[in-house]
């Protein structure tokens, strides 16, 4: 019988592309025995032009009856390829069978997109509806069966992915079973196994074939009535897993894995997948691409796992090819760096393993194999509405041509920001960026302050592109990343979408900051949009990639109006995601967060760190007139610091990246007599360092002849240090300034403070730096008066001040906002660090070392580009050029400045390390306790009546105290705070003696014998009688 083959959806059109593509499928399917071992072929029937109803579809001898779907816009579009590869069509097979059967099925196998491509080329072959969610840790119960909303003040259910595929008879696609909390998943279990399940708002989801018994007794208004609601008959879940415990997430839990039919997609077989790279790589010569295939299904087996290395991304290769296809001089063992990023992944064994199997497949890099050298120019190029650009790269002698997505706005010339000194490295790895750019996400990695972000605007400015920046942190959850609930003003609950969405529909380049933070189970929602451009929000919006969307609009004959009214979306062709990421640290106790899923999402890029002579090149052209001697002695000291093997000098090169170093020469320049010792220490905080470190510290220093200079010792002059305020400018020290103009006087602090010397000298320093346009960090021990010295500070200068304290509970939102009820509806009042923002005011924030350290995160982006997203959905700019024509928008006031307090890390503090990895982006100063001399002048004021004998005393026993502190000895580091309340004490009640005053202070030592014992002789020394007994009570002999 010699039926008509048509392909789907084009009834009684012989012609065209549809008939092509079955004649392909045709040509690559052998006919098979019926029986199905052979090679089974797929087959679209048609009972005849016009009658949409009665065609089937068969894969070898097993065939499936079309139904015409109720929405047909939910139906996957464009996922079949011309040539389905064998292997699939075997899936596709088993999965219509099971399909007939009524069964549900677990697609499980390795990451990537392919067991999600087998499921939706499935369901565009049958027609089906699909209802897709992504599973995360934040998934729960109601995002499955039913939400609740609330209109007009009433709170009503909406039905969730779930409930909707079962009462419409559409197929539910899970993804990620792995990442569901435990106990998530079971309440979909009767589900699955009956077809049953009570909804929330007493409704009973009852099974086809009960539910048509009832009807035979009972009217359909009386099972109403009864809230019973039929299941479809062709409700089908279909699972997409990992295997778990080869790849990190939750096991499958038995009573679920029991309902599920399992099959294995694993990678395509290497026949399948070398055509397919064939066809993408015509220009690669057929052996190179053997060979890096060989390659990666070596690094895919199984003994490679059990090597502990990850999973080669095999489905990234395509991508891959299609580059050296344009490139067919380049390396192809570079392009395995950028799937494969093996060098910072891998530990000196797993590194030697893969170069092995590099040389095996005789991919080493040879002679002739060249790599890009930097990008000559850039063209707009316009089709049909889509922004390209076309960008000439040179390699070896050679340019080549290439189209990539392009921006909307003007491109600028390569290289052009005044803000970015290009070198030779920076140069290529702009080149290598545009390649990747040309096929797929990109994700860059570099050490902390290396210029990531800088390297990224570039890019985006190149290209035109718009920039979004999304800084990630710890705690986000999969709504932070794509939709947020919030309340109109009439009370009703909304969806607000994230700007990554907004982004998406607009076109924007996305910089994902910090992707080495986030759980790895809440990126896992991003899969779908990142492998296919395709993603499902929670208000049930969808957004398809361009040209699914613009298939579907053919297909549906609607217009753009129409498929918004039901809330379909295109993701805008120029959208692109670049991560920005720390390097894996190896060996690491913590999860990896480069792991096998991971890889799959992105080509990466490692950003080298500079070598000496580029970084020069970078402070030289960055500040033009820093001492040329100052330069050198730095950059030799850091760069030795970086090359040992000495983990303890790595450390000490971690504080001191270019972003510091660059912070360093502008201080240096501005004020050319200060000391590059003093300055190199204050970076690395050496005042709270370990003994180790400070001496390796000290040692560096000194072979590096970066001399401590000679009157640093000596108390200064008290003469020259004055504060002093005259005629409208400040002078502390050897530094004036104007005096600000406060508009809000009730906000400039006024604090007891007795000038003393030492702190002086501190807020001289402090002043430099708020000159130069630093944010400040201090850093101290308790007790050493941080506050009372930022509060002088600001009072000397007039600034009014915003005050915020971090605790342990501190959020982002918290931080950012400050959510209160009025008149039923939640509004959100800005914090102290959105007011000091708008109002140009200084924003203090106390205890900075309490709150987690992925919540103080977000003030990077706030401290060093200006930018920052609040919870509300309103952002903050630091340039008013980019507010033009946009709401909700904040501009940084010039003003504005934030000095950050917190305690030194380290025992017996209980902070977390704040300056350990925010450090770097704050002009750091070590609080110390005020040196002998000016502690006394400071007590004396504090106790005028006090016999000058017992405050020396005092002086000189916590002196030694604070020595022993320092040296480990005791772990209390006793403070100054201590010795004025005790001065304070004994001013107002001279008559108590010392030994019962200082108790105030050391009874919380009193319980620990071997504590007790060092203070009671150090005391003793000085003469404070403390827990005398009569044997230390000693006569002098004869």
């Amino acid at each position: 019988m010699q039926s008509r083959l048509l392909l789907l959806g084009a009834p009684g059109s012989p012609g065209g592309a549809a008939a092509r593509r079955v004649r392909l499928l045709l040509r690559q399917v052998v006919r098979g025995r019926p029986g199905g071992d052979g090679r089974p072929e797929v087959r679209v029937l048609h009972a005849g032009a016009g009658a949409d109803t009665g065609d089937t579809v068969s894969i070898g001898d097993v065939s499936y009856k079309l139904k015409t779907p109720k929405s047909p816009e939910l139906v996957p579009q464009n996922y079949i390829s011309d040539s389905l590869a064998q292997s699939v069509i075997q899936h596709l097979r088993w999965i219509m069978q099971k399909d007939l059967l009524g069964q549900d099925v677990f697609l499980i196998g390795p990451p990537g997109p392919l067991r999600r491509a087998v499921a939706m080329q499935y369901l565009e072959l049958t027609k089906q509806e699909v209802e897709y969610i992504a599973l995360s840790r934040d998934t729960t119960e109601t995002d499955l069966k039913q939400r609740r909303e609330i209109r007009a003040g009433t709170a009503f259910y909406i039905d969730q992915c779930a409930v909707r595929a079962a009462t419409e008879g559409r197929t539910l696609v899970l993804e990620g079973l792995e990442k569901a909390e435990r106990n998530v998943l079971p309440v979909l279990n009767n589900l699955l196994e009956n077809r049953e399940m009570q909804l929330e708002d007493g409704r009973f989801l009852m099974s086809a074939e009960r539910y048509d018994k009832l009807l035979k007794d009972h009217t359909k208004a009386e099972l109403d009535a009864w809230k019973i609601v039929r299941v479809s008959e062709n409700f089908r879940v279909i699972a997409l897993g990992l295997p778990v415990p080869r790849y990190s997430g939750n096991p499958l839990d038995p009573p679920l894995r029991s309902r599920f039919q399992a099959r294995d997609i694993y990678y395509l077989p290497f026949k399948d997948q070398l055509k397919l790279l064939y066809s993408v790589g015509s220009n690669v010569s057929a052996e190179k691409v053997s060979q890096l295939l060989s390659f990666a299904t070596t690094l895919c087996s199984q003994e490679s796992s059990t090597l502990g290395l990850p999973d080669f991304p095999l489905d990234s290769l395509p991508a891959a090819v299609q580059i050296l296809n344009s490139f067919p001089m380049m390396s192809v063992k570079h392009a395995v760096h950028w799937l494969y990023p093996y060098t910072i992944l891998l530990a000196q064994e797993g590194k030697m393993a893969v170069e092995d199997v590099l040389k095996r497949f005789e991919l080493q890099d040879s002679k002739s194999s060249l790599l890009p050298e930097e990008i000559v120019r850039v063209e707009r190029i316009t089709e049909n509405h889509i922004s390209q650009a076309s960008v000439t790269v040179r390699i070896a002698e050679k340019e080549v041509t290439i189209k990539v997505p392009a921006g909307t706005r003007p491109f600028s010339q390569p290289y052009a920001s005044e803000r970015f000194i290009q070198t030779s490295s920076h140069k290529q790895l702009l080149a290598e960026m545009m390649q990747s750019h040309m096929v797929k996400d990109i994700c860059l990695i570099g050490g902390k302050g290396c210029g990531k972000t800088v390297i990224a605007k570039n890019f985006a400015d190149t290209l035109g592109y718009n920039i979004e920046p999304i800084m990630l942190y710890q705690d986000m959850t999969a709504r932070d990343l794509l939709q947020q609930r919030y309340t109109l003003p009439n009370g009703d609950t909304a969806w607000r979408s994230s700007p990554l969405v907004n982004a998406a529909l607009e076109g924007k380049l996305v910089l994902l900051d910090g992707i080495h933070r986030v759980n790895a189970g809440t990126l896992a929602v991003l899969q779908r949009l990142i492998h296919d451009r395709e993603l499902s929000l929670y208000d049930g919006s969808r957004l398809l990639r361009e040209d699914r969307y613009m298939r579907l609009k053919e297909e549906l004959q609607m217009s753009d109006e129409q498929l918004q009214k039901r809330s379909i979306f295109p993701v805008h062709p120029s959208f692109r995601i670049i991560a920005l990421a720390e390097p894996p640290v190896i060996g690491s106790t913590t999860q990896q967060w480069l792991g096998p899923e991971f890889l799959t999402m992105f080509f990466f890029h490692y950003m080298r760190p500079l070598v000496k002579s580029e970084e020069i090149q970078v402070i030289k052209e960055m500040v033009p007139n820093i001492p040329q001697d100052a330069v050198d002695k730095l950059l030799s000291f850091t760069h030795k610091l970086r090359e040992t093997e000495d983990p303890t000098a790595q450390s000490l090169a971690a504080s001191l990246s270019t972003r510091q170093l660059l912070r360093i020469s502008r201080r240096l320049s501005q004020y050319p007599n200060e000391n590059l010792h003093s300055a190199v220490t204050k970076a690395c905080l050496s005042r709270f360092l370990p003994s180790l470190a400070r001496s390796a510290l000290e040692k560096n220093l000194a072979d590096a002849s970066i001399e401590i200079s000679t009157d640093d010792n000596l108390e200064p002059e008290l003469e020259n240090y004055k504060c002093e305020i005259t005629s409208g400018s400040l002078r502390i020290g050897a530094i004036s300034t104007p005096i600000h103009n406060a508009h809000e006087k009730m906000k400039v602090p006024d604090v007891l403070f007795y000038d003393n010397i030492q702190h002086m000298v501190v807020m001289e320093d402090m002043l430099k730096d708020f000159l130069l346009g630093e944010h400040l960090l201090l850093v101290g021990n308790q007790g050493v008066g941080k506050n009372k010295i930022v509060d002088r500070f600001l009072h000397l200068l007039n600034r009014p001040r915003e005050y915020i304290q971090l605790h342990r509970d501190t959020t982002v939102q918290t931080l950012t906002l400050q959510p209160s009820v009025k008149d039923g509806l939640i509004v959100y009042e800005d914090s102290p660090l959105v007011k000091a923002v708008k109002l140009g005011h200084v924003l203090v924030v106390d205890e900075a070392d309490k709150a987690p350290t992925n919540v103080t995160c977000i003030l990077k982006t706030l401290v060093e580009n200006g930018e920052m997203i609040l919870a509300d959905g309103r952002r903050i700019v630091a340039n008013s050029a980019n507010v033009h024509g946009r709401e909700n928008v904040i501009v940084i006031h010039p003003d504005f400045r934030m000095i950050v307090l917190a305690n030194r890390p380290g025992f017996p503090f209980l902070g977390n390390d704040f300056f350990g990895t925010l450090g770097d982006i704050f002009s750091c100063h070590a609080v110390d306790n005020p040196k002998p001399h000016s502690e006394l002048e400071m007590l004396r004021q504090y106790g005028p009546n006090v016999p000058e004998p017992i405050l020396q005393k005092l002086v000189a026993a916590f002196g030694e105290l604070r020595s022993l502190a320092d040296q480990g000895i005791i772990s209390y580091p006793y403070s100054t705070r201590e010795v004025v309340n005790i001065v304070k004490h004994l001013q107002k009640f001279p008559t108590e003696g010392l030994s019962s005053v200082v108790r105030n202070v050391f009874d919380f030592d009193s319980y620990n014998p071997d504590m007790r014992e060092i203070l009671i002789n150090t005391l003793h020394k000085y003469g404070i009688p403390i827990g005398a007994k009569p044997t230390s009570v000693q006569l002098a002999k004869e």
